[in-house]
């Protein structure tokens, strides 16, 4: 019966909508299996309740470097998350996991992001004031969603401005589904682990305010909280999360509420529902991983949606299937920025491995819809909605060019 069993991801009618699949699995069969693109099985789960589950429950490992785990990647080694990265194993999971995010919950406190929030609005209308030089249309992609949030992570730890293009590239690279060779996936590991390494002996020597140079310290202290690999790892996570994922939801943010332009004109003619409308957009989306979750491993027998999952199946928590699940969320498909329960979505995880980052990812959201509402209110998407293109080949999903006039 193996033929029987889907390929994944589904196929979608048009960019921003999700697939039909999804609904009907998670109506008549919320627990099945799928093919990925290495080949691999996996369980996908669609439920609101059986997702968060697997984010929150223990028994769903995140460490996917263990014999039997599905291969994500086309790669030899799996991709970024079945290979063992040096650093990454201790703060992964566990205690280990615990004591790692205790070193860095204080950097992403909603104080602190109230003294990010000036810095973050000085980028955006420095972006924004070079994309409007050039005259309309403009790729809003290239020149506000892609370079924003890399600007604020190079800030985040220290490292200079002018590297955002390299920490770009290592980011897309080390992210890949089926895009780049393993040869070129190690060449960025090296690369980026090099970076970094460079990076802390520079702080070192001369220590900022910023997030690098105090984890260097307690890294040197050699108490046994941080590792030197561990450090290089930690950068390599605030990449990832913080830069592919927060850049593709800015440019799907602006196409999703330009693709019904009355989203956008309530959030011009009311500034006050930008927060709503941003969760709303985080809930909706359905473009933002290909998968649709991280991927879990589990490790003894559980029991989700009256199916039981055996101990060694690789389960992926459908994240955008579960957010528009109707014993959830009324109306789901429906979109609302005055919804009561509209932050309770799944976007960002759930259990101890909750976004780290997301009062930062909200906070530049919350700025670039704010801006974009303020400086540009007859902002319009150049092409139409069904024209736009998703990005293909990477775990992290998002679209490709988002054109726009004003």
């Amino acid at each position: 019966m193996a033929d029987a069993i889907p390929d994944f991801p589904f196929d979608r009618p048009t960019a921003l909508e999700p697939p039909p699949r999804l609904a009907e699995l998670r109506e008549h069969c919320p627990v099945a299996h799928v093919r990925l693109p290495s080949g691999d099985v996996a369980t996908v789960v669609t439920r609101y309740d059986d997702a968060r589950a697997v984010m929150a429950d223990p028994r769903f490992s995140r460490d996917l470097a263990r014999d039997g785990a599905a291969r994500l990647s086309t790669t030899e080694d799996g991709g970024l998350f079945n290979r063992r990265r040096a650093g990454a194993t201790r703060i992964r999971e566990g205690q280990g996991h615990l004591r790692w995010r205790r070193l860095l919950s204080g950097w992403f406190t909603l104080r602190k992001m109230d003294l990010w929030r000036p810095r973050v609005q000085a980028m955006t209308d420095d972006l924004l004031d070079a994309m409007l030089a050039k005259g309309p249309p403009g790729n809003l992609s290239a020149g506000l969603a892609l370079p924003l949030p890399v600007r604020v992570i190079c800030a985040l730890v220290g490292a200079p401005a002018e590297d955002q293009d390299r920490f770009a590239h290592w980011s897309r690279v080390m992210l890949t589904l089926t895009r780049y060779t393993q040869e070129e996936v190690d060449q960025a590991y090296r690369e980026f682990n090099g970076y970094v390494s460079d990076l802390i002996d520079r702080n070192r020597a001369d220590p900022g305010d910023d997030l690098l140079s105090e984890l260097t310290q307690i890294s040197d202290a050699e108490d046994g909280r941080l590792s030197r690999d561990e450090l290089v790892a930690t950068v390599r996570a605030l990449l990832l999360a913080g830069h592919e994922t927060t850049s593709n939801m800015i440019a799907i943010m602006t196409a999703m509420l330009l693709a019904d332009r009355s989203r956008y004109e309530d959030v011009v003619d009311d500034p006050g529902l930008v927060p709503g409308t941003v969760e709303e957009v985080l809930r909706l989306d359905s473009t933002l991983s290909v998968l649709g979750g991280l991927p879990r491993f589990c490790t003894e027998d559980v029991e989700l949606s009256e199916t039981t999952v055996p101990a060694g199946s690789t389960v992926i928590p459908h994240i955008p299937a579960a957010n528009r699940d109707r014993v959830k969320f009324a109306d789901p498909d429906r979109f609302d920025p005055r919804r009561e329960n509209g932050a309770q979505h799944l976007t960002f995880g759930a259990g101890p491995h909750y976004c780290l980052g997301q009062p930062l990812a909200r906070l530049e959201l919350q700025v670039v819809l704010g801006t974009l509402t303020r400086r540009l209110p007859g902002l319009r998407l150049r092409d139409h909605p069904d024209q736009l293109r998703l990005r293909t080949g990477l775990i992290a999903g998002g679209l490709q060019d988002v054109w726009v006039t004003w």
